[in-house]
């Protein structure tokens, strides 16, 4: 099994640093055109099925990614980016001084002191949802041969990585925000899961 775990495309909220969490923000005029390149670069990988976020943001990216194959494509909720609840919206800038809340310092730079608020999720409940969600696949005897594609968010991939490498809360960001459009890629075999690549760019 292969499979490519690729970060949506821009929006107008990462252009400005505004936080997104389960706030379904579409891919603006650059997120669509980073995402085509990004499928023309990827347009002789075979995919077999496509599992993505039902955000419009992830979605989007999973589509333009598929073209015109004629392959499954299967709304994951699992893969929903991380829920900051009532911090959504707000606009997190340290370089330009505008700090939103004193726990996104912490979620970006401490994240071993995150506090989520009360209708927000935590980092472990994060890489619980979506490390559950990788084991499956890869535990899943009828995708054994095949190469899927995951469309995600940024804090969800690193839940998904925490499967395969499990790490503690405090290194969860270590290696960084992969960018747009980036794609890591996984190699299972019979069960045995290793990373190939990360954050590679097809544009």
């Amino acid at each position: 099994m292969k499979i490519y775990i690729i970060r949506h495309g821009e929006t107008e909220w990462n252009k400005v640093c505004r936080l997104q969490g389960h706030s379904d923000v579409p891919l603006n005029e650059n997120g669509i055109q980073v995402a085509k390149l990004t499928a023309e670069g990827m347009k002789d990988i075979s995919f077999d099925r496509v599992f993505t976020s039902p955000l419009i943001r992830a979605a989007e990216t999973a589509r333009i990614i598929v073209g015109d194959r004629q392959i499954p494509v299967i709304v994951e909720p699992r893969l929903q980016e991380i829920s900051f609840g009532s911090l959504e919206g707000l606009v997190h800038r340290p370089e330009a001084g505008i700090i939103g809340d004193v726990q996104l310092v912490n979620f970006f730079e401490h994240p071993e002191r995150y506090v989520c608020p009360e209708s927000g999720e935590s980092i472990e409940q994060l890489m619980k949802r979506t490390s559950t969600f990788l084991r499956e696949v890869i535990h899943t005897e009828a995708y054994e041969q095949e190469t899927i594609l995951i469309a995600c968010h940024g804090a969800a991939l690193r839940g998904l990585l925490s499967a395969v490498k499990p790490i503690p809360i405090a290194d969860f960001w270590k290696g960084g925000v992969q960018k747009n459009c980036g794609v890591t890629i996984l190699e299972s075999h019979n069960g045995t899961v290793s990373i190939v690549e990360e954050g590679k760019l097809y544009y």
